[in-house]
């Protein structure tokens, strides 16, 4: 009998931790701004004297059941705060940011000799905008292109969940993270990238972005080569075209100093001289076509 009242207080003890880390349990909510959310309370005090919620150290509301008033500490407050069904649980609404916190509530009663708690951590989100996506750097050689494409919210990138979806292959693909590597050549079927944005209350996405309309470089590095010959080609030919021309100004300028009163005879003066005691000339029958004896 002697271990009886040391058993009993061990008991107790077991009995007052377990019951602290019961009250003690911390619940997360998240709410939207605008909106509205509720911090659910179920307890088992039966005779309940009084409530009191707090928001971060400041207190929120005081009400006391059984017909007892309701005290609401800031006036901003009061359109804000209600309690539905006449149950403890708290309901704000008109949500802002700044609402954003710790809350706790503690049921004080005759009945017990400390005050049940409970903590709420409340995260107030924006609804999520658009999402803008970048290009970063782009390289197009032989054709492929090659590129990052960056997802972004402009207001609310708190907890923000980025994902991608690429469509046109075979399979779609999803890819997760706010930046996308893509490689798409010129001539494949074209590609379609969405970025879907999501926070813990909403959901956005991004227009498509083509991968034809994306890679237009890439096409036009494909003929790069053929339009620089061609500029390299276009220079030597018109180079060469002016020399040519050049040239055949110069030879005829050439004849026209080598026969100075016009235009050069087709017949050939041909002295008497050369002509052979039997009358016969030395010339070719075709020289002899072009040419005039004059016989001194």
């Amino acid at each position: 009998m002697a271990g009886s009242p040391t058993c009993f207080i061990l008991i107790y003890i077991l009995w007052q931790l377990t019951g602290s880390t019961a009250s003690g349990s911390v619940k997360e909510l998240v709410g939207s701004i605008d909106g509205a959310v509720t911090f659910p309370l179920k307890s088992e005090v039966k005779q309940v004297d009084s409530i009191v919620w707090t928001f971060n150290t400041t207190p929120l509301v005081t009400i006391q059941p059984e017909g007892g008033p309701m005290i609401v500490t800031q006036n901003r407050n009061k359109e804000r705060v209600d309690f539905p069904d006449g149950g403890y649980s708290l309901k704000l609404s008109k949500l802002k940011k700044n609402d954003s916190g710790i809350y706790n509530v503690e049921i004080y009663s005759s009945s017990l000799q400390d005050p049940f708690t409970r903590k709420y951590v409340l995260r107030v989100y924006e609804h999520l905008s658009k999402p803008k996506v970048t290009m970063g750097l782009q390289s197009n050689k032989n054709g492929t292109c090659v590129t990052n494409l960056t997802c972004c919210i402009e207001h609310g990138e708190e907890d923000v969940i980025y994902t991608w979806k690429v469509l046109g292959r075979a399979v779609n693909e999803s890819h997760n993270g706010s930046i996308l590597p893509i490689s798409w050549r010129w001539g494949e079927s074209d590609m379609t990238f969405i970025c879907i944005a999501r926070n813990p209350v909403s959901s956005n996405f991004s227009s498509p972005i083509f991968a034809r309309k994306l890679c237009e470089g890439a096409a036009d590095d494909s003929d790069s080569s053929m339009v620089l010959l061609c500029l390299l080609l276009v220079p030597l030919l018109l180079s060469l075209f002016v020399l040519g021309l050049f040239l055949w100004f110069l030879k005829r300028k050439t004849q026209e100093e080598n026969h100075p009163n016009g235009r050069c005879s087709k017949y050939t003066l041909f002295h008497c001289g050369n002509t052979k005691k039997d009358g016969k000339s030395p010339l070719t029958a075709q020289d002899a076509r072009h040419t005039k004896a004059i016989c001194l």
